[in-house]
Parts: structure tokens; C-alpha cells; sequence
């Protein structure tokens, strides 16, 4: 298997993890364990390390080494302000830039999110959909603002999203049938104000969407 692609599956697969709970806050992250976790060299750990360090879900430091970055609940609402701020303006330059081919694609991703959303509401718990769940997720919120026409703002998303997700899923302690009743509504009605064009609906869905989390 080339390194790159090596390297691009274990930072894919340890990113996830550290944004659905798989690590306790301020663990250690241990290299040769990781290493043996996926059969990978000491070099392609540590680039994962350092990519995942630069997006925020790992902090480095030296004679320490890596560790997964502390929750608060200061820093959960610090990062859903932003994330509020970035998703609203990237919704509705979206909305004003994306054509068909937007809206067909937002309305595929938003199919497949509500399908596994609904699935887990019904069985009142996670279970093994959590991470089709998550998957699903960042696609649908990720499409929300792919026709923004800011590669920075896509960028910037990308990481405030997961460093919200990584201090949502250690802090939330209710994933029952009820949290998710609320957010296929809730998805559903910033799919429709992205559909509609309707600017101050998109804004007012995406903030009533995520203000739980202050």
C-alpha cells in the first residue's frame, strides 16, 4: 500500500475517532501504540500527529508529546459561536452561487442523514450508527456551504466543525430518540430555507439548529 494513502486512512480513521469520544479528554496520544493499532511506521504516525495537531483536536507539546485536547464547556461555546458565524455566511453565499447541481447534491445528502437519524430515533440510541451518523453529518453541513466560493471559509469549516464535534460528543451525555426528534426537524428546516433561497431563514435555522450547544 503506498504511504500516502496509508497515511491519509489512519488520519482519516483517528480523526473520526477523536471527534465521536473514542478518546478520553487530555489523553495520551502514545505513538507505538498507534503505530501497532494500525500496523503503520513511526513517521506516518507522527504526520498524522501533526495534521490532526494543526486542526486542533490534538495538542503537541515538547518532552510531552501528543495529547487530545481538553473539553470545557467555555470552549464548547466558543467554538459553536464561531462555527454559527462561519456556517450562516457560508449557507447563504451557497444559496445565492449554488445552482442544480447544488441543490441536488444537498438534497442526496440530506436524504441519507435524515434516513440514519430517523433509524436511531426510532431505536431511542446510538448503537452502531453513531458513525454512519457522523459521516452523514458533516457531509450534509459540509454540502451546506461547498458553493460558498471560498476555499478558506471551506477550510476554516472543516476545522471549526471538528473541534465542535469533538467537544459536543465528550460533553452530550443524551444521543436518546428525543435529541434526535429535535435535529431531523431541525435539518429539515435548513435544507428547506437553503431550497427556498430565503436568507434570514437560513441564518435563523442554523443558529436555532446548534444554540443548544451554548
Amino acid at each position: 500500500m503506498p504511504k500516502s494513502a496509508q497515511t491519509t486512512e489512519v488520519y482519516n480513521d483517528l480523526r473520526a475517532r477523536l471527534m465521536n469520544g473514542g478518546f478520553a479528554a487530555g489523553a495520551k496520544l502514545k505513538p507505538q501504540e498507534l503505530q501497532q493499532r494500525y500496523y503503520c511506521s513511526a513517521n506516518t504516525v507522527r504526520d498524522v500527529l501533526f495534521r490532526l495537531a494543526r486542526i486542533g483536536l490534538v495538542v503537541f507539546e515538547e518532552q510531552k508529546g501528543f495529547r487530545t485536547r481538553m473539553i470545557s464547556a467555555e470552549a464548547r461555546r466558543d467554538v459553536t459561536q464561531f462555527r454559527i458565524l462561519l456556517e450562516q455566511e457560508g449557507v447563504v453565499r451557497s444559496m445565492y452561487n449554488g445552482g442544480v447541481a447544488w441543490e441536488a447534491q444537498l438534497s442526496a445528502v440530506h436524504h441519507k442523514l435524515s434516513h440514519i437519524e430517523t433509524r436511531i430515533a426510532r431505536s431511542g440510541e446510538l448503537g452502531d450508527d453513531g458513525l454512519l451518523w457522523s459521516q452523514a453529518e458533516w457531509e450534509f453541513h459540509s454540502t451546506l456551504i461547498s458553493a460558498c466560493g471560498s476555499p478558506i471559509m471551506i477550510e476554516t469549516f472543516e476545522t471549526t466543525y471538528s473541534r465542535f464535534r469533538q467537544q459536543m460528543y465528550t460533553q452530550e451525555r443524551d444521543f436518546g430518540g428525543d435529541y434526535f426528534k429535535s435535529i431531523i426537524l431541525e435539518h429539515q428546516a435548513i435544507m428547506d430555507a437553503a431550497l427556498a433561497r430565503d436568507e434570514d431563514a437560513c441564518r435563523r435555522t442554523v443558529y436555532d439548529h446548534l444554540k443548544r450547544n451554548f
